[in-house]
């Protein structure tokens, strides 16, 4: 732009006798502006001249910004924002022309802008290209999770298939050999326990199918069962209001394993003793139910740690429990599971959502 008001400067004060190739080589300087938008304004701030900004006169037809008189408002707004923002940018170019001075402004080009530009949209694709590698390893990483998780459960399933064939064929020939019915009558309990923990874990890993299941008869089928092996100062409260059928969309034997989970890890809460309330209410879409325990509790911090693969607060456990239960109920049931509230010295609560 110094270049440009010297080559305006001296066209203007040149003479007649001036050699034509000094001319026609200050001419090409002021012709070759072609992108940086200037405005010249006298000593008493009238425009003058303007160059690289679209015009307009009276009648809306475009002029090449050197007669400024016949200017329509549009334009002369335009120009005035323009001359103010010039004058933030940049100090203005004094020209001296004998007697006068007159004064040029200009803003950055419009190359120059969008090159400032540049900077931050390569930010912005390496911020993007940093969120899609985010997301690309999380999604990997999460299959490698569940592939784990599948063939962990298959092989465990396996692991059981063969001493549970053993077991059965026990318990026939203790019948044979007319075993007191108290002893087979156990054996064969903890027989078919350990089937259902095989189909458990044979489910994981593959949709299971859900069926309409009355739910306040499978919540009681699984304290009776937990009742049975667990110490008389465990206490279970179910409240079901005046709820004697209510279907819900379950696979029983894994939704049993949820309850059990969660009822066990009450009962460790409450270092064997107290008492645990099952809850259950009827919402419209959606059934609410609530596993209460007077234990420990923990801090609003731990809510969503304690459903992580491997966290556990116990000496001896791998902190597979709740993991396995939110994956059984968000991932196998589409419902919700989640710690409502929680105390310490006082319990918790965890809040399962099913859809009816």
């Amino acid at each position: 732009m110094e270049i440009w008001a010297g080559a305006t400067e001296q066209m203007t004060n040149s003479s007649v006798e001036q050699d034509d190739k000094i001319m026609g080589f200050l001419i090409s300087i002021i012709q070759n502006n072609t992108t940086i938008p200037v405005i010249t304004v006298d000593e008493k701030g009238e425009r003058l001249i303007a160059r690289n900004i679209k015009l307009y006169d009276a009648q809306n037809q475009p002029i090449d910004g050197s007669d400024l008189r016949s200017l329509n408002r549009k334009s002369k707004d335009l120009l005035n924002r323009m001359l103010v923002k010039m004058k933030s940018q940049h100090e203005p170019i004094t020209i001296e022309l004998g007697d006068t001075q007159q004064f040029i402004y200009y803003k950055d080009s419009y190359i120059l802008t969008r090159i400032q530009l540049y900077p931050l949209i390569q930010l912005a694709v390496v911020f993007l290209f940093i969120v899609l590698a985010y997301f690309a390893f999380s999604s990997t990483r999460k299959a490698e999770q569940n592939q784990v998780w599948v063939g962990m459960s298959k092989e465990t399933a396996h692991q059981l298939g063969t001493p549970i064939s053993s077991l059965m064929a026990w318990v026939e020939l203790l019948k044979m050999e007319q075993t007191g019915p108290e002893v087979v009558q156990e054996v064969s309990k903890d027989v078919k326990r350990l089937e259902t923990i095989a189909d458990r874990f044979s489910k994981i890993g593959s949709a299971p199918v859900l069926l309409p299941e009355n739910l306040p008869g499978v919540l009681v089928s699984a304290v009776n069962y937990l009742q049975t092996r667990t110490s008389d100062k465990v206490v279970f409260n179910l409240h079901f209001g005046d709820m004697d059928e209510l279907l819900v969309p379950l696979n029983v034997t894994l939704f049993e394993w949820v309850v059990e989970n969660l009822c066990k890890n009450a009962i460790d809460a409450m270092d064997g003793s107290g008492q645990i309330d099952i809850t259950l209410r009827d919402q419209n879409q959606v059934v609410y139910l609530d596993i209460t325990d007077n234990g420990k509790g923990m801090p609003k911090s731990n809510y969503q740690v304690v459903f992580q693969p491997g966290y556990t607060t116990k000496p001896r456990g791998w902190g597979l429990g709740l993991s396995l239960v939110k994956r059984i109920i968000e991932n196998y049931h589409n419902g919700k599971i989640f710690v409502r509230s929680s105390e310490i010295n006082k319990g918790t609560t965890f809040r399962i959502v099913l859809k009816k």
